[in-house]
Order: C-alpha cells, then structure tokens, then sequence
C-alpha cells in the first residue's frame, strides 16, 4: 500500500496526466521525522520540510522575500541563503533545500551575513528611491531587511541610470508601481494557484523581465487585493487606499467580515472615526490569509448615503426628529395601526446582528406575534429545511475540512461568487488531490474544472436516482463510488418554489447512503449560506410559524432590511425601518431609525458553518446612530413591553438560553449522527409528495458579486469594480502612468 501511494505520487509529479484510482485509509499515513541542527539547536520536523520551516520550529529567524508558506517554493530572491554541512561549499537557499537527517545548519556566520549583502546590494541597484512618497512605507519588508541584512554601501553604479519598466493596469483595486518589482513572483505565484486567475505571469530574460499580464487585461477576479499583501515591496499597492495614510497612524481592531456567510476574520484599521482599510486576519479554520475584495474595499460605503439622525414621514417627505420623538411616533404608529398578535410583523435582514434578532424576537414574543420573517424570496413562510436540526441548514462539513472530499456536487450556487474563500478552498484541493467536480445549475466560470450535469431541478432528481449506477461515465460514476461524497447546496433552493422537491429528494437520497454521507469522520451534505445573519436567525428560530404566514400585517418593523419587495408590505400598513443606510427599505418607511454598522458595534456573528464570531467596534456610530438592541430595548419601554435586560451581558445571557450555540465563540459544533439522519429523515418525510416542476431551473440569487448588499451598493470603489468586472465596459488606457499625471481615474468606459 505504502509502496504503491509513493509510486502514484512520484509518477504524478513526472506526469502530469497520470491519474490513478484514489486511494483510502481510515488514516492519514504519517511521515517519518528528520533531526538536524540549527545554530547548535536541535530540531525535529517531519520529513519532506525544507531547512527554512526547520528553522521556523527552532525559533531561527531566516529572511526571506519570495517564500510563503501558502504558495509554492519558488527560491527566487537568494535571500534565505544558509550554510549547511555536509553539503555543498557554496551557500544553500533554504527555501527549496529539504532538511535531512544529521545536517547542520548555520544561519550567522560571516558567509552568511556576505552573501545576504550580496543579494540585497543586487536587489537595491535597481530599486528606486522614493520611499518617501511609497504606500509601502512603514511596512515594507525591503526597507525592514535591508536595515537589519543590507550593507551600509554600494559597489554598483549604472552609469546609464536604474531599470525603468512601464507600470502595469489592473483594474480599479490594484495600483502597479513595476520600477519597485524585485520579481520574487508571489503575485504570479497566488494568481495561478490560489485565485485561479492564470493571466498574471512572467515575460523576459534576466534584465528584461517583467511581471504582467500576457495580453493587456485587468486582473478579473474576486480575491486580487490579496497580492498587495503579498508583494513584499510598495510594487503594487492599494488604489483606492492610496496616499491616505501612514500605519503608524492607524488603531487596529481585529472584527469579522458581514459581507457573506463566510465570517473571514479581518483587522479594521480606523484613524479617528473614519475606517481606512480592512486587512485579512491569519485564522486557518476560516479564511486562512485570505479576504475577497469586496471584503476589503467596501468599506468606502460606510462613508456614504448614511442615516445618522431618526427620521419621520410626515406628509410625503421626511423630518429630522429626537430619539425621543421618534420613539414615540413608533408607539403611536403601533397604537394607531390597531395591530394585534401576529399583525405585528418582523423583517430581518442580511446584515442584521445576532443581539438586535434576539431582542427583536422577544419583543415581538411580548407583543404576542410569531410573524418573524427574513429578508429574502419566501422569508415570509416557513423555511424548507425547517429549523430544528441544524445540520439542515448549516455548511456540515466545515470549511477547514473541504480538503478530505473527494467528489463534490454543486445545486444551484456559485461559489466563486457566494462565497470567494470557500472557493478557494475548492482550488486549492483540485490542485493537490484528485477530486473531481460536477455542477446541477447554471453554468458559471469557477476556478476548476468541473462537469456540468444539468440546470433544473429534474436533472437533479435524475442524477441522484442513477448515481450509484457504476457503468455510467463521468462525474456520475467517480460520485458514486466515493468514499467522501460532497454535496453543495445553494442558499437560493430554499428561495425558489421547486426548493421542497430539492430537499426531500437530497433527503431521501441520503438515508439511502448513510454509510457514506453521514458519518464520525465526514458529513457530505452542506448548505451554503450568503447572508451573514442567516444561520443565526435560523438557530435562535427567527422564522414565522403556518399561522402566523398567513396574517395580513397592519405592523411592519424591517431590521436593516435593504433587499424587501415592496409589494410584501400593504399599503396602509406603518412601517418602521431600523438601519445604517437610507438603502430600499428606508423608502417604504414612516419612521427611520439610525443604527451601528458592523465597524461600529461589537456583536455576534455566526457563519455558514454555524462557528460564533465576535465582531468589534473600530469607530463610533456617525451622528446620532446608537447600536440596534439598544434601539429595540428603548422601543420596548415606549411599547410597553420592557424587555429584562439592559447590558450586553444580560443580553447574551438570554442568548445563551435562546441557543447555546450563539455564544459558543470560534467553536463549531458538529451535529451527531443521530441527529443528521433524523434531519434528512425529516425532509424525506415532511416534504415527500412535493411536486418537481417540470423545466424548472435554478436560479443563482447573487447576480453582481460587487453589489450584493446595502454597503457594498453605496461604495464607489464596488461601483467602480461592477462596471470593470461585471459590466464589461472597462477600457484599459493606453497610458497606466496618465493617473500619477493627475488624471483622475486610468480607465474610461467605452462611449
């Protein structure tokens, strides 16, 4: 067994076409460990790591520009040269040198501290010296190690001056300064195998080579901020961020992305009470390093089009009004509407927080209503998937765990645009493992290979009746036979009419195949979620009951509920609409009351894998905004039915007897397998009966990846990527430098 694997392994490595028969243990085979020595300090790693990650692990600092522990081992820029005995005389780069048994390695020695002057004399030749006016500046990892490894003089004097190369456009996030470029290829490197994105390489030989795209282009994809982070010098740099502050200036709060269902950790960077910038934050469960870019450049739409003082409707148009006024327009509105049980209606929105749900349900509960909907097609009626076993609708299997599938089957999603990390994810395993794709939807530009098997729901019935059919070829036969079985479910099923034959077929296939979906080791059935309030509305049971669907409501509340059909609310209703942004909701509102973005509120966030995430205030709320519970706990006293807590921590108490899962912080909890079969034995059995509509296609709810939600629709610089990206109607300029001239902007659209 061991002798084959390593056979297909090395085979696979000469040949890249080589593809064997997959092969399975209930463990992974464990490498044998090497000790060598480093600096006089021994040291044990398992075999196959290089000198530089033996150094790590015996706390040796080796710098380095072209390495990165999430790319491939390019040994590009010399910088990491070491000494090592036995071995070659000349210095070895340790980033591409396996360690092995016995070595001694030195990393301080007069050779070394020679060589690294060497190359950082090289590398500084050509570089120019406009550190002064470089975004870089503060945080650049030549300016760090030329001062800690560099010599305090040069030998080399062009006399026809530095290498001068043209600057590059790659769109609207991007900005190139190619004259820096020290071409240790990380950009390239992550464009080809983590983005997807295989346009961005190299083109030249020794003083003529460049880094660009091969035809001139924009870098079209949803992860390309990420080189920015990568580029270890002020090459390339944020456009939108340009020139706008130094990091030394910045506070730095470490919070969690609302924009998807992800929940990517990032570190907001504020100065004063304005948001400057969002980085990713290393978290390997989650998003590893990476964050997609309307995650880091949305924030701009928090700037904009906000609400910042309590509005009421008099007439048809709005007045400025105190808390205290507008408060009591809410009490006399209820009172005045005559709404009684469930005639007091509820919406909650995508970026609707887990404290402000809670509190709404339990003022609603006071009220007497269960008419507690959510913002999306069908949030008015009970969920398909119901809400009493988590792991119908929860993403089962963990994003940290995507790598153990070895056959994945999409229904009705894209993720490359419902959830870019997940994707990359998907990518990262289509390079390193021998996993195949098939997609039951519309056919979408993933960053894999996959096979398309259909777009309605009666291709998906089809497929699951004959999946485990051996003579079928293609992904059919590679899905039935798989050990860990995948299946992606879209968030959109349980939007579209079809979305209850969907589901009792999924849960009807997978009591079929228990042994292989649902077990200790692996759970083949996940769901999707796009909204980041979604699968916390779902623990704390933030959906209406049969009854309650069915009640014409005279009482609207709509937390920040910015993706409402107006044709859902009756006209002579009184609307109340809670948010941060006069987006769609605030137009069908009589009182408008001004809430606390997600940079500016700490509170909970549960992802589409139901992991509890802490978010963190960076900056106070603008104007007279307060946070969401505290305006719906102020609310209940006017109402008259005060809610019994008046802190946060009173109020995640409550949380916690709503459902222990909302405060059960970075931890996930993975349903049993006795409670995963009674779930898809429920679908089976509650949904059997429903009707597949004959032609009916699914239908993919995220059209424009930059305009997704109320911030990313008010930010310029999203306005700016949709008509680049989506749009199709981004010319590139013919002069990339016309921007640094004073231009305002390098790209025009076409006339």
């Amino acid at each position: 067994m061991l002798r084959s694997r390593s056979h297909n392994i090395l085979r696979r490595s000469f040949d890249p076409s080589f593809s064997p028969a997959r092969l399975f243990s209930s463990s992974l085979i464990r490498k044998a460990d090497v000790t060598l020595t480093i600096d006089g300090i021994s040291v044990t790693v398992p075999q196959g790591s290089t000198i530089l990650q033996a150094a790590e692990a015996a706390g040796t600092t080796i710098p380095r520009f072209c390495y990165h522990d999430r790319l491939s081992i390019a040994g590009n820029c010399r910088m990491c040269l070491v000494e090592v005995k036995p071995g070659p005389p000349k210095p070895q780069a340790s980033c591409a040198m396996p360690a092995l048994n016995g070595q001694q390695v030195f990393t301080n020695t007069n050779t070394v501290h020679k060589a690294r002057e060497g190359v950082m004399e090289f590398l500084l030749a050509n570089h120019p010296l406009d550190c002064p006016v470089c975004d870089q500046g503060g945080e650049c990892d030549l300016q760090d190690q030329s001062m800690r490894y560099g010599s305090d003089r040069t030998r080399i004097h062009e006399i026809t001056g530095k290498r001068a190369v043209e600057n590059k456009d790659l769109g609207p996030l991007v900005k190139t300064s190619m004259n820096r470029c020290i071409q240790c290829t990380r950009c390239v490197r992550f464009a080809n195998e983590v983005a997807g994105v295989e346009d961005l390489g190299t083109t030249g030989r020794g003083n003529d080579l460049q880094i660009g795209m091969y035809v001139e282009k924009v870098m079209d994809s949803e992860m390309s901020g990420n080189i920015i982070d990568l580029c270890p010098v002020g090459a390339l740099t944020s456009k939108p961020y340009s020139f706008q502050s130094r990091p030394w200036e910045l506070k730095k709060t470490e919070s969690v992305d609302v924009l998807d269902a992800v929940g990517s950790n990032i570190r907001i960077d504020s100065r004063g009470v304005q948001v400057m910038r969002v980085q990713p934050r290393i978290n390997d469960e989650v998003n590893e390093e990476w964050i997609n870019d309307k995650t880091r450049y949305a924030n701009d739409g928090l700037r904009f089009q906000r609400l910042t003082i309590p509005l009421i409707k008099r007439g048809d148009r709005f007045e400025p009004a105190g808390w205290a006024d507008a408060l009591q327009a809410v009490s006399e509105g209820l009172e005045r509407s005559g709404a009684k049980g469930d005639e007091i209606k509820a919406v909650a929105g995508h970026l609707a927080d887990t404290e402000s749900m809670v509190a709404l349900k339990d003022l609603l509960n006071r009220l007497g209503s269960e008419n507690l909907t959510l913002d999306q097609p069908l949030g008015d009626q009970p969920p398909v998937h119901g809400v009493d076993i988590r792991s119908n609708y929860l993403f089962n299997s963990t994003i940290a765990e995507l790598d153990n599938a070895d056959a994945v089957l999409f229904v009705g999603t894209n993720p490359r645009h419902e959830a870019a990390i997940i994707n990359t994810r998907l990518r990262k395993s289509y390079l390193h493992n021998p996993v195949t794709f098939g997609l039951i939807g519309p056919k979408v530009d993933l960053t894999y290979e996959y096979e398309h098997i259909g777009e309605s729901t009666v291709d998906l019935v089809k497929f699951l009746g004959s999946a485990a059919n051996d003579k079928d070829a293609g992904f059919k036969s590679l899905f039935g036979k798989a050990k860990k079985p995948l299946i992606i479910l879209g968030s959109g099923i349980a939007e579209m009419d079809g979305g209850s034959a969907v589901y009792e077929a999924i849960g009807a296939f997978v009591g079929k195949n228990k042994d292989r979906f649902v077990t200790d080791e692996w759970k083949g059935v996940s769901v999707l979620q796009r909204a980041a309030s979604r699968a916390a509305a779902y623990d704390m049971g933030f959906t209406p009951t049969t009854a309650a669907s069915k009640v014409t409501p005279k009482f609207v509340y709509l937390l920040n509920a910015d993706e409402i059909d107006g044709s859902s609310i009756p006209k002579d209703a009184f609307v109340v609409y809670q948010g941060h942004h006069g987006d769609v909701g605030a137009q069908f509102a009589d009182v408008c009351l001004p809430g606390a973005a997600y940079t500016e509120k700490a509170t909970t966030w549960v992802n589409t894998e139901g992991r509890a995430q802490l978010g963190r205030a960076a900056v106070p709320p603008p104007g007279a905004s307060r946070e969401d519970w505290k305006i719906i706990r102020a609310i209940s006293e006017v109402v008259g039915s005060p809610l019994p807590y008046e802190d946060l921590l009173a109020l995640r108490d409550r949380m916690w007897d709503v459902s222990p899962t909302l405060v059960r912080y970075d931890y996930v909890e993975r349903p049993s397998n006795e409670i995963s079969h009674l779930g898809f034995a429920d679908l089976a059995k509650r949904l059997k009966g429903s009707k597949t509509q004959a032609g009916q296609n699914f239908e993919l709810p995220v059209k424009n990846f930059y305009m997704t939600d109320v911030v990313s629709r008010s930010s310029v610089t999203m306005a700016q990527c949709s008509r680049a990206f989506h749009d199709k109607s981004y010319q590139i300029s013919l002069d990339p430098d016309a921007e640094q001239r004073g231009s305002s902007h390098t790209a025009q659209p076409h006339a």
